[in-house]
């Protein structure tokens, strides 16, 4: 095979031989370098020689693109490349016993590694801004939409209200609400969500509502215990930064309702008050409160199906158990039978959303007013349980009643009391309840008459 040294002139002017599809010219100071040109006159700097006995041949590049020489600057390096520096450097790694096609690809996959690398960093540290810049309003309406299902209609409520931003219409007040105690952390990032920070809200909140903000503190702590085991929010919550002791202390201790109860000597006013409401559901579900000692949404849910007039007695959705049998007493047996079957709640309301009661306080306030007393709904809880001590209703009845767990070993596994023995103390406590507010009732009789005590 035949070499001469290249020159740019004959590298111009040479061509393929008539009759063939190409030809071939070799370089006589670069070995293995050689000039391929086809028939339609396609040039091409190639490489040519043999690896492990066997012969292979990679092409360099057009002559256009390729000078003969590397171009060097004043100082006589290359500042880029040359058809004779690239022979000599393919010659030296078959010399080494590399495969310059190997070569060349694992160059090609080690830099599109490092480009996929460089991308995934890049996605990753997007997706870290994105995270990171999630707050607690984005992530409070998913907490609640995945956990609704476990919790009471009003435990979801507190949920809403306690972020609400407030600043819309009361539906029956003009005064617009007010921020929820969380409003202020709402546009918080989660990552910012500090134990630091959450001190420092608990200060401002303690100053005016602490106990609303108790309760704040309480569901944001199992909201960001939530978001740490969460697939999208994990790693960027603290769920530890709610538990702090300082924010436990500015808020204070929550203080017993000692005198959040009717004493027996305020039944008269408290019953004359609640039966001259002008709305006979609201003022026989405020009485069945007390006479049952219900829990209120317990109570504002009973249903038709669930109110059994022949056996007397009422099954009420539990907070504990599923579901609770309690005694259906003649009183409020009357109460219930004398209101209207619009729907399917016993406490119906047609401007709920619900079908049912949901803000009976508003009525109840207003009564207490007019009563001169002050005692909330879950203070009529209380008060059953109180009142029944003056008949020394056995402790354990008026829990089972008021659906309390069972206390102690002997309550929890020894003793069963069945409905029949509920009723002939719930029967009692109703009596004496309707005698000191000087009601005089007949079961039976269809009529409720109040009664001056003599």
């Amino acid at each position: 095979m035949a070499k001469i040294k290249f020159t740019a002139g004959r590298v111009a002017d040479f061509l393929c031989e008539p009759g063939k599809s190409q030809s071939f010219l070799w370089d006589k100071d670069a070995p293995g370098l050689g000039l391929r040109v086809t028939a339609k006159g396609a040039k091409s700097y190639i490489f040519q020689a043999k690896l492990k006995g066997q012969a292979i041949r990679i092409t360099i590049g057009d002559p256009d693109t390729w000078p003969m020489e590397a171009p060097t600057d004043g100082k006589g390096k290359p500042t880029g490349k040359g058809a004779r520096q690239e022979a000599r450097r393919l010659k030296t790694l078959i010399d080494e016993g590399h495969d310059p096609r190997q070569v060349k690809a694992d160059g090609l996959a080690a830099k599109q590694d490092a480009r996929d690398a460089k991308q995934a960093e890049k996605t990753a540290m997007q997706a870290r801004q994105v995270r990171e810049s999630i707050t607690l309003g984005d992530v409070w309406p998913e907490y609640v939409a995945d956990r609704a299902p476990q919790w009471s209609e009003l435990h979801h409520r507190d949920h809403i209200r306690i972020i609400q931003p407030g600043g819309t219409q009361r539906t029956r007040s003009p005064k617009l609400t007010d921020p929820g105690p969380l409003a202020s952390l709402a546009g918080v990032r989660l990552v910012d969500l500090t134990m630091e920070r959450i001190e420092a809200w608990a200060k401002v909140e303690a100053k005016s509502r602490p106990t609303r903000a108790r309760l704040a503190l309480r569901l944001l702590k199992a909201c960001l215990f939530w978001c740490a085991t969460h697939k999208d929010y994990a790693g960027i919550s603290k769920a530890n930064a709610a538990q702090s002791k300082r924010a436990r202390e500015s808020l204070g201790k929550p203080k017993v309702k000692k005198y959040d109860v009717l004493g027996r000597e305020q039944l008269p006013a408290w019953f004359a008050a609640v039966r001259q409401i002008g709305n006979p559901v609201v003022s026989a579900y405020l009485q069945g409160l007390l006479l049952t000692g219900a829990r209120r949404e317990e109570l504002a849910k009973l249903k038709w199906e669930d109110v059994d007039f022949r056996w007397k007695h009422l099954r009420l959705d539990d907070k504990v158990e599923d579901f609770r049998m309690v005694p259906l007493t003649p009183y409020v047996a009357e109460l219930l039978a004398a209101l209207p079957r619009r729907s399917e709640w016993v406490f119906s309301s047609p401007t709920a959303a619900s079908g049912h009661l949901t803000e009976p306080s508003i009525a109840h306030r207003k009564a207490c007013t007019v009563a001169g007393l002050d005692v909330s709904l879950h203070g009529l809880r209380r008060s059953f349980a109180t009142l029944s001590e003056w008949i020394e209703t056995p402790g354990g009845i008026a829990a089972q009643i008021q659906g309390h767990q069972p206390q102690g070993v002997r309550e929890t596994n020894y003793i069963f009391r069945p409905l029949d023995l509920l009723r002939l103390w719930h029967v009692k406590i109703e009596s004496w309840m309707l005698e000191q507010a000087g009601i005089d009732f007949v079961p039976g009789a269809h009529a409720l008459r109040a009664v001056t005590a003599a």
